[in-house]
This record gives structure tokens, sequence and C-alpha cells, in this order.
């Protein structure tokens, strides 16, 4: 059950209107590293949660903010666009070769939504979920989540680089913030759990002593002259874990060379293909 308020969740103001930073900020609504894809993110993997209640609340209350950021984001694409150009021969008066490309206006706010946000990236790609990442597994999704707040946040970085406009950059200085803070949450649940070293392997409740003990804690090298691989704190020393200790080997083929046989009769493969299973078939006969 969710609750609405007609006011927003921080003031969202635009002295200088710009129908390209409008644009631009369609990236931090409907882009792989915006706000819509954060807020079905921890939605998902709310409802989903199994365990802790505490973890499950954490995750829902923070999807819901995540909503109240699209809604600011949008209301932000809405007065960028305030007396944007509504046709080619409009803009084209002031500037023909600006206008032919309206500036860098994304014509989709013309053309779909009314001088409106849209569930797009800056190049009017629909946001497909495909990048929510709910995996029913709490540690593995609260890494997850700090790398989503990471990008996130690399986002709002560039576009408060991006735009002189005093209410965007306030606006985007607030979701930085919050961006930070979302960083240091998902990491302190981690710790809340028993720390990233209990957390790991993810998942932990597999038996260690199943697992190829050959293959656990070596980093493995693929340079064709069989070099050493390139060392660095994860060739050497305690893993992270504090369960192994690191080493390193150039990786040799164990298996064999790959040989699936024939191609079944009738299964839309060429004859050549084929040929082999019927000189079978007849020394079988």
């Amino acid at each position: 059950m969710f609750f609405n308020d007609p006011k927003l969740q921080f003031p969202v103001r635009v002295e200088k209107p710009d129908p390209r930073f409008a644009r631009a900020l369609q990236q931090a609504i409907g882009g792989v590293e915006g706000e819509i894809r954060v807020c079905m993110q921890y939605l998902f993997q709310g409802w989903s949660a199994r365990g802790p209640k505490k973890y499950r609340d954490m995750l829902l209350t923070t999807g819901t903010e995540e909503i109240g950021h699209i809604e600011m984001l949008a209301t932000a694409v809405a007065l960028n666009l305030e007396n944007a150009p509504l046709s080619l021969q409009e803009e084209m008066a002031a500037d023909p070769v600006a206008g032919s490309v309206m500036n860098g206006m994304a014509m989709k706010h013309i053309l779909s939504s009314g001088l409106g946000a849209m569930p797009v990236d800056s190049d009017g790609v629909p946001f497909d979920m495909s990048h929510v990442y709910a995996s029913g597994n709490t540690a593995a999704d609260m890494l997850a989540n700090v790398m989503a707040e990471s990008t996130g946040r690399a986002l709002a970085v560039r576009l408060h680089n991006m735009t002189d406009d005093p209410g965007m950059k306030e606006m985007l200085q607030f979701l930085i913030a919050r961006d930070t803070m979302h960083q240091n949450q998902w990491l302190a649940a981690i710790e809340d759990m028993g720390g990233l070293a209990s957390a790991m392997p993810i998942p932990n409740s597999h038996p260690r002593s199943e697992e190829n003990q050959e293959f656990n804690y070596v980093f493995l090298g693929f340079d064709k002259d069989g070099a050493e691989p390139v060392q660095g704190r994860w060739s050497s020393g305690t893993s992270m874990d504090g369960k192994g200790e690191f080493t390193s080997r150039p990786m040799q083929p164990l298996g064999e060379v790959p040989d699936l046989g024939p191609a079944r009769p009738k299964s839309g493969a060429q004859s050549e293909q084929e040929s082999l299973a019927g000189r079978l078939k007849e020394k079988l006969l």
C-alpha cells in the first residue's frame, strides 16, 4: 500500500529552461543508471524478501523514496521544456542550422509527451526492467544495490556538471547526497548481517567442502604464452572472506576438444553434417 503527498520530496525549480537538459535528465529517469531502475529493484527485492523483516521494511522504504525522486525529475523535465519550440519553423526562424535538429532537444518531448517527461532514457529508449536485480539472496542484492547507487551517483554528478541553473544544481546535490546515504545504507545492511567476510562467498549456505578446493582462491592467467598472471591484492595473501589464501598461476586446458558428433536427421542441418550419422548407421547394419 502506498500513500501520495501532492508536495514534492525536495524543491524543484528551474530559472533558465533548457530543452537539451530536459533530454539529459531523461537518463536519470529511464536510463540503466536511473531512478526507475533503483525504485523497481528495491521494491521487488523487498516484496520477495525472506528472513528478518527489518531488511524487507528497509528495502520497501527506500523503494518508496525513489518514487519521489522520479516525480522530482519528471517535474524538472517539464519545467525545462517551458517555452520549448513546438515546430521546426519556429526554431528555424532564429537559427536554421540549429533548428533543423531542434538544438539537441528530444523530438519525443514534442511528438509523444506534449512537453512532459517519459519513462525513457536520453535517447528515447524505454526502460525495459532488464537491469532490475532481485535475486532472493539478501547479501547479493545489497551488493547489487551499492553498484546501482554508485552508477546513479556518477550520473547525477555528470548532470550537475552539465548545467549552470542554480535550481537544477540544488536538486541534483540533494540526489547526490541521497546516493551517498544509500551506498552506505546497503553496506551497513551487510555489516548488520555479520559483515562482508561472513556473507562471503555468496550464497554462504552452500557447503564449502563440496566446491573444487583447487580453484576457489586461485587467480588464473590466460596469456597464450603461459606468462604469470598480473599480480595484486587478489593474487596473494588472505582471501577477503578470511577463509583461504590467494594464489595465482597460468591456466592450462583441463578438458578435451569438444566433439558433438553428427547432426540428427531431420534437424534442419546440411546433408554434410548428417553424413557421419549415415556412415555409422551403415557400419551398425
